[in-house]
C-alpha cells in the first residue's frame, strides 16, 4: 500500500514537512483517505513567527504600491489556476465544483480589493493647525499578524485576511483548518509565484497547540478568527489577555421571515439555495424560515418539499449534483444527531434526509436534505447552530412576533425578510438586531468593498471583517504635530496648547 501524500507548513517561503503529529485528511465523497496533513508544534509556529518578524521591516518599507501590484498578479493567477483550486476545495470539503468557484471568486474579489491599498492607506492633512504648524495622521502596519480560518471556506476565508494585512504591509501567519488544508497552501504557493517575499505569508496547519502559540507569543500583534462562537469566544478572550488585538466572527442562527404578501415561488427558490448550499455548512445559511401566518406556512412548506425532492445527492465532482457531503464521519453524525432530537422534541420531519444513499459512494458523508415544520423556539435544532441540510419552519402571526423571536437568539449574524411591502422592508432592516440583513435576498454577505461581520455572540471585537474594516484592523493610527520655525526667530515658554495660538 502506497504511503499517503503529506501536506507540509509553508515557512520563509520554502514547504516544510518535518514533524512528527499528522492526521488523515479524507474525500468525503468516498470516506477515504487521500492525504495525511502534519500538525504544527509550538516550534514550528515559533518558526513561522520569526520567519514572518524578519521580513516585516523591509516589508513595511516596501512602497505601497509595489505591494499592491502584488496583489494584482494574485488575482491573475488565481483566475488562472481556478479549476485546479475548486478541484481540491471539493476533493477535501465536498461542495460541488460551481459552489467552489463562487467560494474561489468572492476570495479573488477580496484581493482585488486589497490591490487598492495606495487609495486605502492615504491619511489625513491639515495645514496651518496653529503658527507655521502642520498636522496629519497615517495608517501604520501592525507588524507580524495571524488568521486562523474554518474549513467550510477553505480559498475565501483566508483570502479576507491575509491579503489586506499584508497589503497593508504586515506580514501574516495563517493557520488554516487541518480538515482541509490543500487549497489554502496552493493559494500561498501562488502568492509566492506572484512575488511576494519569502517570510511574508507563512502557511503553518495545526490544532489547539499551533492556535495556542499564535494567542501567546507576544510577536504576534493580531488575530482574526473564523468558526464556532465558543472557540471564537477562546480566541478573543485568550488573545486579548495577551495584549493582542483580536476580531473573532462566531456561528450563526439566521432566520428568514417570509410575509404573507411575499413571492413565494421565488421565497422558496432563494431558500433551497440558502439551506442547502454547500450542505448547510455555511455561516450565513439560512436554517430556520419564519413564516407569517399558517396560510403563508402552508404554502411555504408544500413547495420547499416538491423543490426538495427534485435535488440530486451525489459527489461534487458531479456536475449533476445540487449537494454534496458533509465534511466528516463525525460532524455527519453530530448533524444527523440534531435530525434525531428535532423529531424527540415534537418538530414535524417533513422530509427525512437520513435514508439517503449515493451509488458508488456508500462510505461518503452523505446526507440528504432535511425539512422540519412547527419548529419552536424551546428545542435543541432552534437554539443551536446545526451546520447541515436541516432547514425548520416556524409559525408566528406577525412581523414583530417574528422580529422578537430574531432578537431574542444569542446570535445576531444575518437574516432576511420577503416581502413586496417597502414599509415592512424598512421597518424590519431598521430595527432588526443583526449585523447583515437581506431584503429578497437570503444570503446578504457583503461585496468586498464592505465590510462583513454580525452583533451579538457572532462576533467578539469592534471591527468586522475584509473591506474598509479590514484597513483599521490591519493598522493603527498615528499623528504628527510638525512645526518648522522661521529662522532666527525664538519664543519664549509657551504654557499653552501651541495650536490654540
Amino acid at each position: 500500500m502506497s504511503q499517503l501524500p503529506t501536506v507540509g507548513h509553508l515557512i520563509d517561503g520554502k514547504i516544510v514537512t518535518t514533524g512528527t503529529r499528522a492526521q488523515d485528511v479524507f474525500n468525503p465523497a468516498t470516506g477515504k483517505a487521500e492525504k495525511r496533513v502534519l500538525l504544527a508544534s509550538k516550534t514550528t509556529v515559533e518558526e513561522a513567527i520569526a520567519s514572518a518578524q524578519a521580513a516585516y521591516p523591509a516589508w513595511r518599507n516596501t512602497p505601497a504600491l509595489k505591494r499592491a501590484r502584488v496583489m494584482g498578479n494574485l488575482k491573475v493567477l488565481l483566475e488562472q489556476h481556478s479549476d485546479e483550486l475548486c478541484a481540491l476545495i471539493t476533493a477535501e470539503h465536498g461542495k460541488v465544483l460551481s459552489d467552489a468557484a463562487g467560494e474561489l471568486q468572492r476570495g479573488i474579489e477580496n484581493v482585488e480589493y486589497a490591490s487598492y491599498a495606495p487609495e486605502l492607506l492615504k491619511g489625513e492633512h491639515s495645514k496651518n493647525v496653529g503658527p507655521a504648524m502642520d498636522s496629519w495622521s497615517e495608517f501604520q502596519p501592525l507588524g507580524v499578524t495571524a488568521g486562523i480560518t474554518p474549513f467550510n471556506f477553505p480559498a475565501m476565508v483566508p483570502l479576507w485576511m491575509w491579503p489586506m494585512a499584508v497589503a497593508c504591509g504586515n506580514t501574516f501567519i495563517l493557520k488554516p483548518s487541518e480538515r482541509d488544508p490543500s487549497s489554502t497552501l496552493r493559494i500561498a504557493e501562488l502568492a509566492l509565484e506572484a512575488g511576494l517575499p519569502p517570510g511574508v505569508l507563512n502557511v503553518v496547519n495545526g490544532d489547539k497547540e499551533a492556535v495556542d502559540t499564535l494567542l501567546t507569543d507576544p510577536r504576534v500583534k493580531a488575530v482574526s478568527f473564523v468558526g464556532s462562537t465558543p472557540i471564537a469566544e477562546y480566541i478573543y478572550t485568550t488573545g486579548c489577555a495577551h495584549g493582542k488585538r483580536v476580531q473573532a466572527l462566531g456561528g450563526a442562527k439566521n432566520h428568514a421571515v417570509v410575509m404573507p404578501d411575499a413571492d413565494i415561488a421565488n421565497a422558496v427558490s432563494a431558500l433551497m439555495g440558502a439551506a442547502y448550499g454547500s450542505c448547510g455548512e455555511r455561516c450565513m445559511a439560512i436554517p430556520l424560515v419564519v413564516a407569517i401566518g399558517d396560510a403563508t406556512a402552508d404554502a411555504v412548506v408544500a413547495a420547499l418539499t416538491v423543490e426538495i425532492a427534485k435535488m440530486k445527492v451525489g459527489p461534487g465532482t458531479d456536475a449533476s449534483s445540487d449537494m454534496g457531503p458533509l465534511v466528516t464521519k463525525p460532524h455527519y453524525e453530530k448533524v444527523k444527531g440534531y435530525v434525531d432530537q428535532g423529531e424527540a422534541e415534537g418538530a414535524t420531519l417533513v422530509v427525512d434526509g437520513r435514508g439517503v444513499k449515493v451509488a458508488g459512494h456508500e462510505d461518503g458523508y452523505f446526507l440528504g436534505p432535511c425539512l422540519f415544520d412547527h419548529v419552536e423556539p424551546g428545542m435543541v435544532i432552534y437554539q443551536e447552530e446545526i451546520f447541515g441540510p436541516v432547514l425548520g419552519v416556524m409559525r408566528v402571526k406577525t412581523l414583530q412576533e417574528a422580529m422578537d423571536l430574531i432578537d431574542a437568539h444569542e446570535y445576531g449574524n444575518g437574516t432576511c425578510i420577503f416581502t413586496r411591502d417597502g414599509e415592512a422592508a424598512r421597518y424590519f432592516t431598521d430595527n432588526i438586531l443583526v449585523g447583515m440583513v437581506g431584503v429578497n435576498v437570503p444570503l446578504p454577505v457583503p461585496v468586498a468593498y464592505h465590510s462583513f461581520g454580525g452583533w451579538k455572540r457572532s462576533l467578539f471585537g469592534d471591527l468586522h471583517a475584509y473591506g474598509p474594516d479590514a484597513v483599521r484592523f490591519y493598522t493603527k493610527r498615528k499623528t504628527i504635530t510638525q512645526r518648522w520655525p522661521s529662522a532666527g526667530v525664538r519664543e519664549g515658554a509657551v504654557f499653552s496648547f501651541p495650536s490654540s495660538r
